[in-house]
């Protein structure tokens, strides 16, 4: 992973918050220095609560950062950049969740991520650089849509192949790419300021 040493790893969990087996808690282990977003302690459907958490955790944090975000943490990142308070690196957007359409059973409906604040969901270009993960299997949200997303925000896209919602679910656990992802996505951002 080439970001300095000065560069802090924020990590942006989905609605389910913290998962021990998630990649997200892996790499958070293995990355020195690296943040986690704090759980809401409640209401976690509220997008602005969880668009405060982040922003919490990023006026904690001095020098540069890098997001790296998952499913609604993706959505969470995007809300947060139509209003930014503070310059921000790079973000990694791994597999972001299509709110706008049905989610599989056992995900939050329609009506409660209405009420939550979440629809919908920003399609303007981001503030920063940033690297999107697309899955071509992934049950909450279809590629080509995750396409548009990406297109939307001025983001450069990583199709990686039929990974499912890259969750433990998916077997993902451990996930190894994520450090050639964050090379490449430092790549991204070098470039963009030259």
């Amino acid at each position: 992973m080439t970001f300095g040493g000065e560069t802090t790893i924020l990590f942006v969990p989905g609605l389910r918050d913290h998962v021990e087996d998630h990649w997200q808690t892996h790499a958070a282990r293995a990355i020195p220095g690296a943040v986690t977003v704090a759980p809401l302690a409640a209401d976690r459907l509220s997008r602005a609560g969880q668009v405060a958490a982040l922003d919490a955790a990023l006026r904690a944090i001095t020098g540069e950062v890098v997001i790296v975000a998952h499913s609604a943490g993706c959505l969470t990142t995007v809300h947060w950049a139509l209003a930014p308070t503070r310059p921000i690196r790079a973000a990694l957007l791994v597999a972001p969740a299509d709110i706008e359409s049905p989610l599989p059973a056992g995900y939050p409906e329609p009506p409660a991520l209405k009420d939550g604040g979440w629809f919908p969901i920003p399609r303007k270009p981001l503030p920063f650089p940033a690297l999107v993960v697309a899955s071509r299997n992934d049950p909450l949200a279809a590629f080509d849509r995750v396409v548009g997303f990406a297109d939307a925000w001025g983001a450069a896209l990583h199709d990686a192949g039929e990974v499912g919602h890259l969750n433990p679910a998916a077997g993902y656990g451990p996930w190894p790419a994520l450090f050639g992802l964050l090379d490449r996505l430092d790549d991204h951002a070098r470039s963009a300021v030259l």
